[in-house]
């Protein structure tokens, strides 16, 4: 079947292309490292897309519609619904669509994002989330409170940007050398991280811990990973009761957000980032449609 059109999810770091049939089915994709930051030259870029694309249009997604990307896609409001989405998707050529972020501009706690909506409203899409609690695990973890079917409410916690930079350059560099595992130590931490708010001290008594033997090198690592996703957990739940939580990402790191919410007495749903992208990016070219039809 001739494919409908291409979604590309486009990251900081990463950029995934998916060809997308018009009963839904995905035809091809791919993955590299093109994300916004290895790109110095956006048009010839789209360009080589759009080629590949042939005559389909493109949903980009992501990074590329920031101000560090190759056209600015103005943020929509919070609350922010489906249809709100569609309607501002910005069309910088004909037949290529970026679709906006969100902006919550609450004085008290503004934020951002750009890429995981697509998801949002992808798991919707696969009837796996209603109005509730949603979290996007990931390097900036998104909380986000769906309210009437849309985007009411978001909080980032920026846990994967830190791991990454502990393990880059600090004193658990060499303790982060170890892949931690889905263990006690790891069930340690968290635990630890949704009773107390004292995270940058835990993070050094990891180290103090090994330096002193009560503990290895890769137990501590375990221990870290806990701890810090411990600390997103309580930061996300911290605003209402949300006995069930819908995880959209990565099954690998579901499934450490999903132990993490046990041990805080919450259940979970997961689903699969790619697959919710995937869903995401079809409800936006029918909502868009739909409102052009209207």
């Amino acid at each position: 079947m001739h494919p409908e059109f291409m979604a590309v999810d486009w990251g900081t770091t990463h950029r995934r292309r998916f060809t997308i049939a018009a009963d839904g089915t995905v035809v091809a994709r791919d993955s590299d490292d093109r994300g916004i930051l290895a790109v110095s030259d956006f048009p010839a870029e789209i360009a080589a897309l759009r080629a590949a694309a042939g005559d389909m249009p493109l949903l980009l997604a992501g990074m590329v519609g920031s101000n560090r990307g190759w056209v600015e896609a103005p943020y929509v409001e919070a609350p922010a619904s489906l249809a709100a989405l569609a309607a501002a998707l910005v069309s910088p050529l004909p037949g290529v669509q970026i679709v906006p972020g969100v902006v919550q501009r609450d004085p008290a706690r503004p934020d951002i994002m750009r890429g995981e909506e697509v998801q949002l409203f992808g798991a919707q899409a696969l009837g796996q989330l209603g109005n509730g609690l949603a979290c996007h695990p990931g390097t900036h973890s998104k909380w986000i409170e769906v309210e009437d079917g849309g985007i009411a409410r978001f909080r980032t916690v920026m846990t994967g940007d830190l791991l990454a930079a502990l393990k880059a350059r600090s004193i658990l560099s060499d303790i982060l050398a170890h892949d931690p595992g889905l263990d006690d130590d790891f069930i340690a931490g968290v635990d630890h991280a949704l009773d107390a708010s004292d995270l940058t001290a835990e993070l050094f008594g990891a180290r103090a811990r090994v330096v002193t033997g009560q503990m290895s090198a890769a137990a501590a690592a375990s221990r870290i990973s806990g701890l810090l996703i411990g600390s997103d957990v309580r930061t996300g739940l911290g605003r209402s009761r949300a006995d069930v939580v819908t995880l959209v990402g990565s099954p690998g790191l579901n499934a450490r957000f999903a132990l993490a919410l046990a041990r805080a007495g919450r259940e979970s749903i997961s689903v699969d980032g790619e697959t919710a992208f995937i869903a995401g990016a079809r409800a936006i070219m029918a909502a868009q449609t739909a409102g052009a039809r209207a």
